[in-house]
């Protein structure tokens, strides 16, 4: 059986970044998901292939797999395998050398220093050297991609990294619960008051002029509170709409790093 290099846990578009860049840099890379991933940033974000069976981002594919070996399969074939684990049961099988938690929940959600020869964690919920290796600050600002070998990433401030101007208010959130139908597609324009979605028949609206840059999928069963919609008050970013952000690329170059600083890899050196 084929050990893959790399378990990246999450599918969304910071995890996306991570696996884009390592699956580029020629690590073979499995990716877990939830049965139901609730991905904003849809468009550039693998988790979409649990539901459209492949996803692809900036030249990259994400093909859903039920079993290690088509997972062995679609990596031979060039692009790169997800499963549906949200419990990492497959880990135990095939131990990774790297795992890399990018769930981005804000706690810990089973990972442990153990799993892998290099464990990274990204953002609040993990203490480097204790439940993983190596901890990656997310939060947007100066420490945006600093890697911590010792202690936690910043505590979860619950207000969105500064945009255009705008923090909390570029973020939507669920009002009540419901079934989400979209009013509006990701990349459209929008302006402050405009019915972008419909949540059991209750208007959600655009809480600033700017660019619809994320929006959950359509019909998703949402929960009150839950994120929906990312609105980015910078009209000349409709253009990156379909490409990964400077913050996911950073955050994925430190992922890189921490692989190389663990030496977790013997590399041949070309003749």
């Amino acid at each position: 059986m084929m050990a893959f290099d790399v378990v990246v846990r999450g599918g969304g578009d910071l995890a996306t970044a991570v696996i884009h860049t390592l699956h580029r840099c020629g690590f073979s890379v499995l990716v877990l998901e939830t049965k139901k991933p609730s991905a904003i940033r849809r468009h550039v974000a693998f988790s979409e292939a649990v539901y459209q069976k492949q996803h692809t981002v900036e030249g990259v594919t994400a093909v859903l797999v039920k079993n290690i070996k088509q997972a062995v399969q679609a990596e031979q074939n060039g692009t790169v395998p997800l499963m549906i684990d949200a419990t990492c049961e497959i880990v135990s099988q095939i131990r990774p050398k790297v795992l890399v938690d990018a769930i981005i929940a804000k706690k810990n959600l089973g990972t442990h220093i153990h799993m892998a020869d290099t464990v990274i964690g990204l953002g609040p919920g993990f203490t480097a050297n204790k439940d993983v290796h190596f901890v990656i600050e997310t939060q947007r600002g100066h420490n945006l991609g600093r890697i911590l070998t010792e202690g936690c990433a910043a505590p979860n401030t619950g207000v969105p990294g500064m945009i255009g101007g705008y923090g909390k208010e570029r973020v939507i959130h669920a009002e009540v619960d419901g079934a989400l139908y979209a009013k509006a597609n990701i990349g459209d324009f929008v302006k402050k008051g405009q019915v972008i979605a419909e949540i059991a028949g209750t208007p959600v609206l655009a809480s600033i002029d700017g660019v619809l840059r994320g929006l959950i999928r359509d019909g998703y069963m949402v929960k009150k509170g839950l994120k929906i919609a990312d609105i980015d008050p910078r009209a000349e970013e409709q253009k990156n709409c379909d490409t990964i952000s400077d913050k996911a690329r950073c955050i994925a170059g430190s992922v890189l790093e921490c692989i190389m600083m663990r030496g977790s890899f013997t590399w041949k050196k070309s003749e």
